[in-house]
């Protein structure tokens, strides 16, 4: 596995030289679309095949792993330009195998919206282990708003992802509420209630596991909170389901602020089975143009919580978006546009904009100009970040990563997991 940082007048077929490795296949594990065109400082995830297959006639997916002794899942992943689907035709080649042997073990868990586009969900099934579908919510009577998740649950069923339901106290109007936090929180009776209602869905539809993202709570419920999901987990694991719990990026145990009070990490950490850090949103909508996850401020959080957490109980997050920043920023006015990863080097390419690299926060940005003369900031994740991130949390020894979201496809992404970690 090498990265490559495109250079002014490199072209695919130029850098598919310099490594060996067909243009082709540099495509597909990037994502690529023709023309091919690159931008200057463009980051290429350079992977070289160790055994390549082509399909004859009759060959199915499973026919041809049969033949290689290997998972079709396997080679769903080692071939992203399947998209996730097992049709073949014949003089297609597939990478049976990459020279990259990974020995590193990582679960990936993500959130996915029941409006997510079915082909993207596809294309980054292969390489989970959880699906959250989000989100089941808490009603202002404590009880749990339903969530039409079958279509999600029909998929992560076809890939073999094991579903968790996704319990959080966001409101119909997409903010969380620590009201109807209090109101599920507030009595031994009230936490009992919904921790019911919630392993009963979860039984019925047949999920693997409950995660749980109660935001913005009252700092004086935090010890109800963490009580709560200690009984969730005990009744949960007697039925053979798991428990999760999202934590704020707290730096110390009494950072003060509206998101993190709530949140006992020692407590939470004791009381669940496994916890997500919610290792994003340094950058955000309403805030000033900068990385989404910072990787030094991604430390601060994981160097705080595994005092508290022992490491292989902890998922650390990923943000599979990126922001664009209309210029000037104008605190309270000003507000950043989600795009995707691709999307963001897709947006570079059209402005002709050249790439730049924060070396302390380890990721990419650029700046362009609009038709109207606007100058705009885009921060995303591109291999090399992705990468810093990935050896980030394998250096901790953490259990797992957590992908907010898959709504968005991000191929070089996944195919760097598929080739840094044993999924």
């Amino acid at each position: 596995m090498q990265l490559h940082t495109v250079q002014a007048g490199e072209t695919l077929t130029a850098i598919g030289g310099e490594y060996g490795v067909s243009p082709g296949l540099i495509a597909r594990v990037n994502g690529l679309e023709p023309p091919f065109a690159l931008a200057v400082g463009q980051s290429l995830l350079i992977l070289k095949p160790r055994i390549l297959h082509t399909v004859r006639s009759g060959e199915t997916l499973y026919s041809v792993a049969r033949q290689y002794d290997t998972d079709p899942l396997q080679l769903l992943r080692n071939n992203p330009n399947l998209e996730g689907r097992a049709a073949l035709f014949p003089g297609q080649v597939l990478v049976i195998a990459w020279e990259d042997t990974p020995d590193t073990p990582m679960e990936l868990n993500g959130y996915a919206e029941p409006d997510v586009r079915e082909a993207v969900l596809r294309t980054i099934l292969p390489y989970s282990t959880f699906l959250a579908p989000f989100t089941y919510g808490v009603s202002n009577t404590g009880g749990l708003v339903p969530l039409k998740d079958e279509t999600l649950l029909r998929l992560a069923d076809q890939y073999g992802v094991i579903p968790w339901l996704h319990l959080s106290t966001l409101t119909e109007d997409g903010t969380f509420s620590n009201e109807r936090a209090a109101v599920a929180l507030a009595t031994d009776e009230s936490r009992m209630s919904l921790a019911d209602a919630a392993i009963g869905t979860a039984l019925e539809k047949g999920y693997g596991g409950i995660d749980v993202d109660f935001e913005f709570i009252f700092p004086e419920q935090a010890e109800a909170y963490a009580d709560f999901v200690a009984l969730l987990r005990q009744r949960a694991n007697a039925l053979g389901l798991e428990v999760v719990v999202a934590l704020a990026p707290k730096t110390s145990a009494d950072q003060a602020g509206v998101l993190y009070q709530g949140h006992n990490y020692r407590l939470l950490g004791e009381a669940a089975n496994a916890v997500l850090l919610m290792t994003y949103e340094w950058g955000y909508t309403y805030g000033p143009p900068m990385a989404v996850a910072p990787i030094d401020a991604v430390k601060r959080v994981l160097d705080y919580a595994v005092t508290e957490i022992p490491p292989e109980k902890i998922f650390m997050g990923f943000p599979n978006y990126a922001y664009n920043w209309t210029l000037p920023f104008v605190t309270g006015e000003s507000r950043a546009t989600s795009i995707s990863n691709p999307e963001a080097v897709a947006l570079a390419v059209r402005m002709g904009a050249e790439i730049q690299f924060d070396e302390k926060a380890q990721t990419p940005y650029f700046h362009y100009t609009d038709d109207r003369g606007m100058v705009h900031e885009v921060w995303f994740e591109d291999p090399r970040s992705c990468l810093a991130k990935f050896d980030l949390a394998a250096s901790y020894g953490f259990r797992g990563l957590g992908f907010w979201n898959f709504m968005r496809p991000f191929p070089a992404c996944f195919s760097l997991l598929n080739t840094r970690f044993l999924l």
